[in-house]
């Protein structure tokens, strides 16, 4: 059989897994995650569902459901070591997704050398939102708060980092968030958590990595700069002469534009819906509505100055409004698409463990032939 010595740069256009996990199609615009539109899953599930969905392929009934939150209530407590490295790195004002990565590498020390893929996956998606909040209270010269059993992972994660117990309004918020974001086909992290549990390693290794593709700008995007540039602009009236500007100077608009999609990003159709609910929630939507109008100036000068592109708002945009709107800060937000994404990764790598079949392309070899040796001396 020859070898197709074709060199796809970024493998780009190759095919390296199959899933039932999401369907990405940029040119239309849409996002199946395990059979679901994005658009009719990610309002209605709670994160715990959708976990179910990923893992099993089905829905869970109430039984199932119930199990499945006790599992991850009993696991969210974190092993001293892992606190212990959280307060180290607080002293040195550490990254907050050095410090995730950091912390997820320890999950494996109360597990004493066994490698139970499931139990692992659990306690890795039970832990990550412990993990990102004890930290950023460290980090501001706060005791870590205790998880309560009795949350679900986003009312837990909400509570962890303020005290208080969330309102309904901001729960469905964050779910909504959580369940847009938790598979996106075989982006650089996902491939390298495939990579690594095809090898026969671990799960935790596999989702270690995995976090560190994550933390590169390249992949983990952008989402507050592009509200940054929003609040720089400050009235819908100062939009165009701002963006104009920007444009002018060959920047970019960060929000708007996506590697897959050729149109409007559906993700951020149903991050608009939510952030619309949760600021008339709050009874304050002169932020929304600002970015509301932001959005669309942005658009059309996209098209005038880069007509033919189709550079629509992508995740990145109204990911920002509603992460803001919950009162996170900007530095916690990679962090917090990884306690969403860190199911797609678990998920993929059951598939890749039930293949069996360890990743391994090939490389054209573009150095010297035929080199001589020669003597330090001589050289």
């Amino acid at each position: 059989m020859s070898l197709d010595t074709t060199v796809k740069s970024g493998l780009e256009g190759v095919v390296a897994a199959q899933t039932r996990l999401s369907s990405v199609d940029g040119q239309a615009g849409e996002l199946i995650i395990a059979g679901f539109p994005v658009e009719e899953l990610a309002g209605r599930a709670t994160f715990e569902e959708t976990i179910y969905l990923l893992w099993h392929d089905t829905l869970p009934n109430a039984a199932q459901l119930g199990e499945l939150r006790q599992s991850l209530a009993e696991r969210r407590t974190l092993p001293e070591a892992t606190l212990a490295l959280l307060r180290a790195a607080a002293a040195q004002e550490s990254d907050s997704m050095d410090v995730l990565r950091m912390a997820a590498s320890t999950l494996s020390l109360p597990t004493k050398g066994r490698n139970d893929p499931q139990q692992d996956a659990l306690t890795l998606v039970a832990c990550f939102p412990t993990i990102v909040a004890a930290y950023w209270r460290m980090r501001h010269g706060h005791e870590p708060i205790a998880p309560r059993a009795d949350l679900s992972q986003a009312a837990n994660f909400l509570y962890m980092l303020s005290g208080e117990e969330p309102g309904d309004e901001r729960v469905r918020g964050l779910e909504t968030y959580l369940n847009t974001v938790v598979d996106h086909g075989l982006n650089a992290s996902t491939f390298t958590a495939r990579v690594i549990i095809s090898t026969q390693s671990d799960m935790i290794s596999a989702i270690t990595g995995a976090i560190g593709a994550l933390k590169g700008p390249l992949h983990g995007g952008a989402p507050g700069p592009a509200l940054d540039m929003v609040f720089e602009i400050g009235e819908s009236a100062q939009a165009e002469a701002y963006l104009r500007a920007k444009l002018e100077r060959g920047e970019r608009l960060m929000g708007f534009g996506h590697r897959v999609y050729k149109v409007r990003d559906p993700r951020a159709d149903v991050l608009s819906v939510a952030a619309e609910r949760l600021y008339r929630t709050d009874g304050d939507t002169k932020l929304y509505d600002l970015a509301r109008q932001v959005e669309q100036q942005a658009i059309a000068l996209l098209e005038e100055y880069k007509p033919g592109r189709k550079l629509q708002t992508n995740v990145e945009f109204y990911t920002a409004l509603l992460l803001y709107g919950l009162d996170l800060p900007t530095e916690l937000f990679t962090p917090t698409f990884a306690i969403s994404r860190v199911v797609g990764w678990t998920a993929h790598c059951f598939e890749q463990l039930a293949l069996n079949r360890i990743i391994r392309p090939q490389s054209i070899y573009s150095g010297e032939h035929n080199r001589r040796w020669t003597e330090v001396a001589e050289r």
